[in-house]
């Protein structure tokens, strides 16, 4: 038995990237929701005069650096120049900006943070796209970033490093 090889971690030796996806996932402290009800008359009707009162006199800072949910929870009808107006007092401050209700906030900004990561570490690499974790990923990020890394990995896998599923191998020319 003194020819016994020694155990090789070969999943150690190999150069691959793991990318996790709740990474990309905004804090919930981070998103901040405004309710354009509270900009209307009555919570039902939008007086442009006032409206545009209202937010000349908001003070915008304290939205620094948030991502901010616009919506309305009225029933009202909102002329699509409110959203562009408030759009553009928050881009001042405001870290990014969705017109969403704020649950569907966290995955619009989480997309949004996908779509731009620098695919370039990533070029002809070997990357795991981690399957587990605390926070449940909706599928279609998945999807969206197995297009985006298909474009500039080797390898694409689902999982962990130590037991990962092949997604996308790139076909040598």
């Amino acid at each position: 038995m003194d020819s016994a090889k020694p155990i090789i971690n070969k999943v150690a030796q190999r150069a691959i990237i793991t990318l996790d996806l709740e990474d990309y996932f905004p804090k919930q402290n981070d998103i901040t929701a405004i309710d354009l009800k509270a900009f209307l008359f009555k919570e039902l009707i939008l007086k442009e005069a006032d409206f545009r009162e209202t937010v000349k006199n908001t003070d915008w800072t304290t939205y620094r650096d948030k991502l901010v949910a616009l919506h309305c929870s009225s029933p009202a009808i909102i002329p699509m120049w409110a959203y562009m107006i408030l759009s553009a007092e928050l881009s001042h401050y405001a870290k990014d900006i969705a017109c969403t209700p704020p649950h569907l906030a966290p995955e619009i900004f989480l997309y949004r943070a996908l779509s731009n990561i620098d695919m370039a570490p990533f070029t002809n690499q070997r990357v795991v796209v981690k399957g587990c974790g605390e926070r449940q990923i909706p599928e279609a990020a998945y999807v969206q970033i197995t297009r985006q890394l298909s474009k500039v990995a080797r390898v694409i896998m689902y999982g962990e490093p130590c037991s990962s599923v092949p997604v996308f191998k790139k076909v040598v020319d």
